[in-house]
């Protein structure tokens, strides 16, 4: 990843769309529609026992595009004992990687953080009866 890379970040609330004010290479509105088809990507993948996709469940902790495209995602499970530990990463790398204009693509997992419920989205929570 490059210094001037750009983030989308879910640390603070669940969604919270922040792209860093860092002089990128990436023109403004490219950035903008490469980070709305990253997302989409991501939204396309879900927890196989949970039906909500990863980005709307708040498992999504940090987005990073490079000047040269690259992706870095910061991403937790549910619980650390998933059943899908070993391969959501992968489905999450195989996705974004579909999205036009995206370089390289790295998926760390990170438990720190720790998820919990109230990282979700209001969709998953109406999608999961949690009102």
């Amino acid at each position: 990843m490059s210094e001037n890379a750009d983030t989308v970040g879910t640390d603070e609330k669940p969604h919270a769309t922040e792209a860093t004010e860092s002089a990128s290479a990436i023109p403004p509105e490219e950035l903008e529609q490469l980070t709305d088809d990253i997302i989409a990507a991501m939204k396309t993948v879900y927890d196989p026992e949970i039906p909500v996709d990863i980005y709307e469940l708040g498992l999504i902790y940090k987005v990073d595009i490079s000047d040269d495209r690259d992706v870095l995602i910061d991403m937790t499970l549910t619980a650390p004992g998933c059943p899908v530990a070993g391969t959501m990463p992968i489905m999450v790398e195989d996705a974004v990687r579909t999205v036009e204009g995206v370089g390289d693509v790295r998926v760390n997992m990170t438990f720190d953080p720790p998820w919990d419920p109230s990282r979700m989205s209001d969709e998953a929570r109406v999608a999961l009866n949690m009102y």
